[in-house]
């Protein structure tokens, strides 16, 4: 059983004729793409609007039609994964490094819908180092500013090399104190002039679908508490 197909193929049912749809990034909501380009070849009628270079190759292969942002009004659903997930849907993102624009339509879009299996669920938020982006200028001063903060960045390379995001920028990936006040370090991550983005989405989730594996794998939809 594939649980990532069983839950990213579920997103689709809260996407109606019309609609503008934010296209995640990541190995779940692959799959939602995947089904969304099925349904636009039998008809459906939307626009999507990707999250990443890799997401916007996707949609191209399986023929959904793409706009930007300066061509719409807004985003009616935003479908994306999530490194981690709490029990007040908190999340951490950026696990494949498309954060910053994830995070821009997560918050633009009307619904914003979280599809992850069930591993990614945690009590608290932090086993997976929380990404943060940052312009390449002053980086020693951004990694100090980090450290202060009671982090452990450590800079993210891929074989060898810095890792660049879609925009150029860099990403520290940080291990978190053991007592961590998530609001109090989004708003600190914010302060610092080198950090573009953080990985921290709080309170933005407003539909949450994953899998029980205690119910024969069943399909769980969560919604945010004042909903």
């Amino acid at each position: 059983m594939n649980e990532k197909k069983l839950v990213g193929e579920k997103a689709i049912d809260y996407i109606k004729d019309g609609m503008v749809v934010g296209l995640g990034t990541g190995s779940t909501v692959f799959y939602t793409i995947y089904k969304l380009g099925e349904l636009v070849q039998n008809g459906l009628s939307i626009k999507g609007i990707p999250t990443s270079k890799q997401t916007e190759k996707l949609a191209n292969e399986v023929g959904i039609p793409l706009v930007s942002f300066n061509e719409v009004e807004q985003i009616d659903v935003a479908i994306d994964g999530a490194d981690e997930v709490d029990p007040d849907l908190n999340l951490i993102k950026g696990g494949g490094g498309a954060l910053l624009r994830e995070k821009i339509i997560a918050n633009a879009a009307n619904t914003f819908i979280v599809v992850a299996d069930p591993d990614k669920n945690v009590t608290k938020l932090g086993a997976f180092p929380l990404p943060v982006e940052v312009l390449p200028f002053g980086i020693e001063f951004t990694n100090k500013k980090l450290i202060e903060l009671g982090l452990k960045p450590h800079l993210r390379q891929v074989q060898g090399n810095q890792f660049q995001t879609d925009n150029g920028n860099y990403i520290f990936d940080c291990r978190l104190p053991v007592i961590t006040n998530l609001k109090e370090l989004e708003r600190e991550l914010n302060l610092i002039p080198g950090v573009i983005e953080n990985g921290l989405f709080l309170g933005m989730t407003d539909i949450y679908i994953t899998l029980d594996r205690d119910k024969d794998n069943s399909i769980v939809v969560r919604h945010r508490k004042n909903v």
